[in-house]
């Protein structure tokens, strides 16, 4: 569909020749100072050759004119329309990036996997399913940053979460700062409909926001946040009672997480390996569910730029010879 955005412009189509009858006439300058009969002769005879230019000229000038208003008035091609489902949520994820995220205990099958490398396979599957909301990326360790600001655009959240190394934040853990950043993101996100996903392996060990602190003005704030934690459950080297017990995830900080979320009205969910964190993600979809609003859109595109190109190069060509009346 065709359509001027600004149709109302055209009114001023007439406005060159209304101001020629209510402005005064220039006055004339043809008064010379020298008698020449031959260039009254020369201009006598060539006369009607200069008159057609002229008008040629000025039906240019006129072309240049309308270009200019078709311009004015913005055309625009509208495509078919599109249905385009919102949840109206904005969803925040942050991911722990410390030094412990390299530990590789989460996927048994693939021991070389690290709990980052696992994260961001479950992760990115859960970011990919999110289709109506707006999603964000923070990475913490030993500060917090924000790598992808709140965007409908999920396909490049995932591609930067793909990108994340281990120790890209630092090696240590600033569960306030993340929370403080997420909460400085969110702040505007309409009541009820701020969700922050907090995934960490170990506890608050660096960081200038206190994670209790944080998480009682998130609360106030209105935003939910739901706290993971991984790691591999504590394995014991044999039988015997004297044998001494292995936990990978000793460094987990599970009262600070469950306080967190239960302040916040979210969840705290524990994973020890690839499959109970993807049932985490797979719960969160239930709990948080995509089903919204939907809004049609009709994709435009502007096409001034044609008539503005062509009434540019009618002025090059009217300025290679100045117009003389």
């Amino acid at each position: 569909m065709f359509l001027f955005h600004w149709p109302i412009l055209f009114l001023a189509l007439p406005l060159p020749w209304l101001l020629r009858a209510l402005l005064p006439a220039a006055h004339s300058r043809n008064a010379g100072c020298l008698y020449a009969p031959f260039a009254i002769q020369l201009t006598a005879t060539s006369g009607h050759g200069h008159q057609r230019l002229l008008q040629w000229r000025w039906w240019i000038l006129l072309l240049i004119w309308l270009l200019l208003i078709v311009t004015a008035a913005r055309p625009q091609w509208l495509g078919e329309p599109i249905r385009v489902q919102e949840s109206g949520r904005s969803l925040m994820l942050a991911i722990d990036a410390s030094g412990s995220m390299a530990t590789t205990d989460l996927d048994p099958a693939k021991k070389e996997l690290s709990r980052l490398e696992v994260v961001k396979q479950l992760a990115g599957d859960f970011i990919a399913r999110r289709y109506g909301d707006r999603i964000g990326l923070i990475l913490f360790g030993s500060n917090a940053y924000l790598q992808a600001p709140l965007t409908f655009d999920r396909s490049t959240v995932k591609t930067l979460l793909e990108q994340t190394m281990v120790g890209v934040a630092g090696r240590e853990t600033a569960i306030g700062n993340a929370l403080g950043l997420a909460i400085k993101r969110l702040r505007n996100a309409p009541k009820g409909k701020g969700v922050l996903i907090l995934m960490t392996d170990g506890a608050n060990t660096a960081g200038i926001v206190s994670p209790r602190r944080a998480a009682e003005f998130a609360a106030s704030q209105g935003l939910r946040v739901y706290t993971i934690g991984v790691g591999a459950a504590a394995v014991s080297m044999s039988s015997l009672p004297s044998t001494p017990v292995i936990n990978p995830a000793a460094d987990l900080d599970e009262t600070l997480l469950q306080y967190i979320a239960e302040k916040t009205g979210g969840r705290y969910f524990r994973a020890t390996d690839k499959e109970q964190l993807r049932q985490i993600y797979r719960l969160l979809d239930k709990l948080e569910p995509v089903v919204g609003g939907a809004d049609i859109v009709r994709p435009v595109t502007e096409l001034y730029p044609w008539p503005l190109g062509l009434a540019l190069l009618f002025s090059f060509a009217l300025s290679a010879r100045p117009l003389r009346g």
